[in-house]
């Protein structure tokens, strides 16, 4: 059955090869970045082509399970190879805060192709783990966490092997493809090309549902590891009382010193200043220091502000006593006071 054109719209072979063009571009293109706008640009414009163009295939149900791969028309082949198309643009997105549903929605893709392809026979593979067609004897529910799905890889001499086989088939396709767009290919050699063009996109959709794979356990693993968040502002913590500037001093008869010398700065003494922190709650009556905190703690925080207070003190009366010699000696000439011998 050959794909129609749809009244008032592009024509369905014209949007598989708009997503062909785009992807083509993608993949050739020298942006330092997959997030630059026009690479992203051209991908939103790719999916949709493609995505318009999987529709209408659905529409027409170009493809049965039910029918040989003989009763395909060649000129349909091509159209095969959209849910692969679609998967690997769907893998170009960079949008983070999705690459989880991305990763799963290219992984549907992948598989929708390589499920269409088994149904009628075209390559020797082996569905991924778990994803055997229904009624199948080895089909069972597939689970991305579970370690036997990274495994699923092939062993290093079927890998190499399988690299192999897809240098030859793009040796094969890129001989051929002049001959095919240009027009003067005959019925067969459309076949065997878009044939081919299939088998390679088997392996490649093998390739990254392994990858995807990898990926999706790596990040399911981090999300599980990820702490539950606190609230919007993160954990609350206890609101600490300000506490004015003020001199911390020995004894009364000091406070009344300090209190001359700095007057806008109260002065509290020591015994005073604890009374006032035990009446708030902040001290104990065994120590200083936060509710509940060892009175070890509080004992060296308040040696530690006697320490300084004491340091503060020594300043303040080397600095008093040389003032007032300086006082005293210029209002005493030298030989003050010196009576000896005098009459």
């Amino acid at each position: 059955m050959m794909a129609e054109a749809g009244a008032g719209g592009p024509r369905l072979a014209e949007l598989l090869a708009l997503g062909r063009r785009l992807w083509d571009e993608l993949e050739a293109s020298t942006e330092p970045s997959s997030g630059a706008p026009a690479v992203q640009d051209k991908v939103r414009q790719g999916l949709d082509a493609l995505q318009r163009a999987a529709a209408m295939v659905t529409q027409l149900e170009l493809f049965s399970e039910n029918e040989e791969l003989e009763e395909i028309a060649s000129a349909d082949l091509k159209f095969m190879l959209l849910p692969a198309l679609l998967g690997a643009l769907t893998l170009k997105q960079v949008d983070l805060s999705r690459r989880r549903e991305h990763l799963e929605s290219a992984r549907e893709h992948f598989l929708r192709f390589l499920k269409l392809c088994r149904s009628y026979g075209l390559g020797s593979f082996q569905l991924p783990p778990g994803e055997e067609e229904a009624g199948s004897p080895s089909g069972a529910p597939r689970d991305p966490a579970q370690p036997n799905l990274v495994a699923m890889a092939m062993s290093r001499t079927a890998k190499i092997e399988r690299y192999k086989q897809k240098k030859e088939l793009e040796n094969k396709l890129a001989s051929m493809s002049s001959c095919v767009e240009s027009g003067t290919a005959d019925e067969d050699q459309i076949r065997e090309f878009y044939i081919l063009q299939i088998q390679k996109w088997i392996g490649t959709s093998l390739e990254e549902i392994e990858s995807i794979d990898q990926e999706l356990v790596i990040l399911k693993s981090r999300d599980a590891a990820r702490p539950a968040p606190a609230g919007p502002r993160g954990p609350s913590r206890p609101a600490r009382a300000l506490v004015k500037p003020f001199i911390l001093t020995r004894d009364a008869a000091q406070a009344r010193v300090f209190g001359a010398g700095y007057p806008g700065l109260p002065t509290m003494t020591v015994d005073d200043w604890y009374e006032q922190r035990r009446r708030q709650g902040i001290v104990s009556q065994q120590g200083f220091g936060e509710p509940g905190s060892p009175p070890c703690a509080s004992d060296e925080e308040m040696q530690k502000q006697q320490k300084e207070t004491e340091e503060e003190e020594d300043d303040e009366e080397a600095l008093r006593k040389a003032r007032d010699w300086d006082d005293w000696k210029d209002t005493h000439p030298r030989g003050y006071g010196n009576r000896h011998n005098m009459g």
